[in-house]
């Protein structure tokens, strides 16, 4: 074997006053004569060749990039302390909604920096609890983690799923319930599903084996339903569903309670979706149409008798409840149990025969219980300006469990009684920071078309409104998702250090609904860029900060958001994180799942969607000879939701473009992928780096340390082999 050769590499440093970073050199990327030609528009693709994350030079390039993240991370004087801090933040007992399955209830716990939280059982809420699953025990580094559980009707099994470093892939495994015995069922190539249980096995859906060394980066086409019969080979699972015709459609089964129904559904992206029937008790596996697809949005929630009750935003763009019976499932014929309102219907359960519905006004939760008419029977009162999740439950329980959260408020759970319709303190955390120090306002501000935004703000008491207050602004803005308020031990140590975090609730989520929704999508990916531009100004303009003093944050359809208003308006802000982010909107459905995100943004494929997507597009609008902010870009090696490549191109892109002090890096994490199932340990390592580069960059004090100039210092990496 060769020996390990070092080459250096100079990073040429200014030694300026204060905290200035002099301008940087970076490892050298080098460019290919890539071009495309769309509809007489021909763009160059340098950086293509990095789409190849497999490669041993995409493999080189990315260790020299790490090299140069952490050399500079490595001179930041209070970076282990604010490790430190996040590990004392994060270190608190964590608790999961217990939920019941026959004899036993169940319920997740983390002991405080376990990677992963342990799943518990017990039999009735007072026994003593017995480790069910415990996800730490898959790896010795907390990589590989729960994704999923479902119990069979009877409650004798319980399907499992885990995901490795983050990846969609997921693997099954069967355990059974009373002995906690592990069976030999291992179903393999699963991603975005679960099982769906009918007598002794499950329907799932999975995808066809891709090539070797593709795995986390070629397109998932072709998604079909299986039968598992417990107890035998993957190979000899029964092919249910498939759709030749539609390659690119999600597919996956649901199962009513009663097993009385199956129901296929699909959908073409992220939006719109249809649904089969099949009455099991009459013709198995013989489907018809129940909900034609795919211009609205549909949600089995349960049957009775032989109506089925789903939540659709067909004819109600925030949402209505109706009834169907299957022996006509004509739209005319459909009864409204709770109509659409003004307030947006986030999510609709069916336990113990009550209908619980959960809204969201003015960006926080309400819930109430209808019986099966409609007829409202009660609201349940909450703390305060939060977050509610859970009231799931069989059609026979007698008591449903439900957790509050808030900015600083972390997750209280509370027992319901239907019977007595009264609510009852089941668990409260104990914190280890005095949370009564900070507040959280709400505060609407104008986007340039005159829409009135509202906006989350959350600093300590007291703080004086001089325009120099360290400010992080959050957003997201994109496939019906809302931003509501939740509690996150990560942001205490900005907070604690004179920081205001920012949540902009901008167009193109699901606050207000599905008009809200669309006036964020497709050709008006543009508003939701203008929302947080707004949000900006409004932030200056009300002296909480100033462009020196902000920072911008997103992740996923976020980081795009990142990208797209640090080129529109560089000078706005002083930092910006872009994490995972979807960058290259020319070639992202061209990736794994991103050909579903089209109904979302459209296609390049597509002249007039190119026109737009050209526009906004943050790879294809940096350019060269312009100061940007100071940029830390975040990705992960296994993420194959939105691939690193995007990450990669947008880094290189913007290195050669970056003129002045501000500093762009790249840090890509191993052994992750888009972000969830991270265990706790990479969270500390990651957000620790994330807010050192903000507190640098933003000229912040840590228990009084003042960060000096960096030294001009060379960085030395390994050569591949």
């Amino acid at each position: 074997m060769k020996p390990l050769r070092i080459i250096a590499l100079s990073i040429i440093v200014s030694t300026l006053s204060g905290s200035a970073f002099g301008q940087m050199i970076y490892p050298h990327t080098k460019k290919g004569d890539v071009k495309d030609n769309y509809f007489g528009t021909e763009i160059a693709d340098p950086y293509r060749w990095l789409e190849n994350d497999t490669a041993s030079n995409v493999k080189q390039w990315v260790k020299e990039q790490n090299a140069v993240t952490f050399s500079y991370l490595d001179k930041i004087p209070y970076r282990a302390q604010i490790k430190n801090r996040l590990t004392e933040t994060w270190n608190y007992p964590k608790y999961s909604a217990p939920f019941k399955k026959g004899e036993f209830y169940f319920y997740g716990h983390n002991n405080g920096l376990q990677n992963q939280s342990v799943i518990y059982k017990m039999k009735g809420l007072n026994g003593k609890p017995e480790v069910f699953i415990d996800p730490n025990a898959f790896s010795t580094d907390g990589t590989v983690s729960l994704t999923g559980m479902s119990f069979s009707n009877d409650n004798k099994y319980c399907a499992y799923s885990i995901a490795r470093s983050g990846s969609d892939w997921q693997e099954m495994f069967i355990l059974e319930v009373a002995t906690g015995k592990l069976q030999t069922d291992v179903i393999t190539w699963v991603k975005f599903g679960g099982a769906a249980w009918y007598k002794d096995g499950f329907y799932y859906s999975r995808y066809p084996m891709p090539e070797a060394g593709l795995e986390f980066s070629a397109a998932s086409q072709q998604q079909k339903i299986y039968y598992h019969k417990l107890g035998t080979s993957q190979n000899a699972d029964r092919l249910v569903f498939e759709d030749m015709d539609h390659p690119k459609r999600y597919v996956w089964a649901e199962v009513t309670e009663d097993e009385r129904f199956l129901f296929i559904g699909s959908s073409e992206g992220t939006r719109g979706s249809q649904y089969l029937f099949a009455d099991q008790t009459k013709a198995p596996e013989k489907f018809q149409m129940l909900l034609e697809g795919f211009t609205t949005n549909y949600g089995i929630v349960e049957n009775i008798g032989d109506s089925i009750l789903v939540r659709t935003d067909k004819d109600a763009p925030n949402y209505r409840l109706v009834i169907i019976s299957t022996k006509n499932t004509d739209p005319n014929s459909w009864r409204t149990v709770i109509p659409n309102k003004p307030e947006l219907l986030s999510g609709v359960s069916y336990t113990g025969g009550k209908i619980f519905a959960t809204y969201l006004k003015n960006v926080s939760s309400k819930v109430y219980q209808y019986n099966i008419l409609g007829k409202l029977e009660t609201e349940i009162p909450l703390p305060g300006i939060g977050s509610v999740g859970g009231f799931g439950g069989n059609k026979d329980d007698k008591e449903v469990f439900y957790t509050y959260s808030g900015f600083t408020t972390p997750p209280v759970i509370y027992r319901y009684d239907l019977a007595t319709m009264k609510s009852t303190l089941f668990r409260q955390t104990d914190y280890p920071v005095n949370l009564e120090e900070f507040e959280t306002r709400q505060v609407r501000y104008f986007s340039p078309d005159g829409t009135e935004i509202p906006m989350f703000l959350i600093y300590k008491k007291g703080i004086q409104m001089n325009g120099q207050n360290p400010t992080l602004l959050y957003g997201y803005g994109g496939f019906n998702i809302s931003l509501t308020p939740g509690f996150n031990p990560a942001n205490l140590v900005f907070l604690e250090n004179g920081g205001i975090y920012a949540i902009a609730n901008l167009r193109g989520g699901g606050e207000f609904g599905e008009d809200w929704h669309k006036a964020g999508m497709l050709e008006k990916k543009q508003t939701v860029f203008d929302d947080f531009i707004a949000a900006a100004e409004y932030l200056i303009k009300e002296g909480y900060t100033s462009p020196a003093k902000l920072a911008i944050s997103g992740r996923s359809n976020g980081g795009l958001l990142v990208g797209a208003c640090m080129t529109q308006r560089p000078d706005l802000f002083k930092v910006a994180l872009p994490g995972v982010g979807v960058l290259d909107m020319l070639r992202y459905h061209k990736f794994t799942v991103g050909w579903g995100w089209a109904v979302e943004y459209g296609s390049s494929d597509k002249e007039e969607e190119f026109k737009y997507l050209i526009k906004y597009s943050p790879l294809h609008n940096l350019k060269p000879g312009t100061i940007y902010p100071a940029t830390l870009v975040i990705t992960a090696d296994h993420d194959d939701r939105v691939v690193p490549a995007h990450s990669f191109k947008y880094t290189a892109t913007l290195q050669e473009a970056q003129v002045g002090e501000n500093p762009v890096l790249i840090r890509i994490e191993e052994k992750a992928g888009h972000g969830a199932g991270k265990p706790i340990s990479k969270l500390i390592e990651e957000q620790g780096d994330v807010w050192s580069f903000v507190f640098y960059n933003l000229g912040m004090e840590m228990n009084g340390i003042v960060a000096p100039p960096f030294q001009n210092e060379p960085v030395r990496i390994p050569e591949r082999r």
